[in-house]
């Protein structure tokens, strides 16, 4: 028996009280498992525990040992997971959450394609503009618009886009273009909502620093997507990253309004919980995200 399945078993005998309870933890026999003590006994030279039918007492020794074994094992263990973490296969059950028109438009061939490099994974996407919280949605990785509200989660920043009004041409040969940020309270602006709060006012950079103007709208949503097919349908003027109407923008099917007011850029962020190690799975995901995404910024 080697050195290592010694101190295992020595463990396992006091961590569960005795002989027979260990046994049953390690599918043996109490006999198997008095016989492995006591060879190890033998080997040490020393008795490590007083016993009987009904008591278990270790000795100074067997104290020590166990001490001492608790730590190696430990370490044994670490050095397992850190070696285990830096293989470069993703294997099991992944869960991924992203913002809406960005799962759509960019994360789902991402993921497919993460997933042809490693067969043995199976992904599943959740998509919603609520904010997404990985331990509140159950997500391993998490794809979100700002930190996230837990601060015992690990955040890398991935992309940082500017933040557009636009509307579509329909649109503004009914109602007009708004000259100046106050002018879109006379405007339908169409309103993102996160987990059922009511949406904020809208910032601009004006003179040196931040103006808030409270817009309103007919039309809101928790879906950014829905937001951009009510704005090129006409609807109304919305506020979108720039990498989600850039097409739009260039086929003019879509209008930038107010481009001497830039409002502040998002910054998009993968959040995961932290580990020691990561595992592979996580940690692959998001440094494949991290270099696919490097091209996404727009400043």
């Amino acid at each position: 028996m080697d050195s290592i399945s010694e101190l295992e078993l020595f463990q396992a005998i006091v961590d569960s009280g005795g002989i027979s309870h260990a046994a049953v933890a390690l599918h043996s026999s109490p006999a198997a498992v008095s016989r492995r003590l006591r060879q190890l006994e033998t080997r040490l030279g020393v008795c490590l525990a007083n016993r009987s039918t009904r008591r278990f007492h270790l000795t100074d020794e067997g104290k020590l040992l166990y001490e001492r074994a608790a730590a190696i094992l430990e370490s044994v263990r670490d050095v397992e997971s850190e070696v285990s973490s830096r293989g470069t296969v993703a294997r099991g059950l992944l869960r991924v959450g992203a913002p809406s028109d960005l799962g759509r438009r960019q994360l789902s061939t991402l993921l497919a394609q993460f997933a042809r490099l490693h067969p043995g994974l199976e992904i599943t996407l959740f998509l919603s503009d609520a904010g997404i919280e990985n331990m509140l949605d159950g997500c391993d990785v998490a794809l979100r618009f700002g930190l996230p509200r837990d601060e015992g989660m690990v955040a890398r920043k991935v992309a940082t886009s500017d933040m557009l009004l636009v509307a579509a041409p329909s649109y503004l040969t009914q109602r007009g273009s708004p000259a100046t940020p106050e002018e879109l309270r006379a405007h339908n602006c169409l309103r993102l909502f996160r987990r059922h709060r009511v949406p904020g006012p809208w910032r601009f950079l004006q003179q040196g620093g931040f103006v808030d103007v409270s817009v309103s709208g007919t039309l809101g949503s928790a879906d950014g997507a829905m937001l951009r097919e009510w704005a090129l349908a006409g609807e109304g003027i919305s506020c979108e990253a720039e990498w989600d109407v850039c097409e739009d923008l260039a086929a003019g099917r879509l209008v930038r309004l107010l481009p001497s007011y830039p409002m502040p850029r998002i910054d998009l962020y993968v959040v995961f919980a932290p580990g020691n190690p990561v595992p592979p799975r996580i940690r692959l995901l998001v440094d494949f995200l991290i270099h696919e995404f490097g091209g996404l910024t727009h400043a």
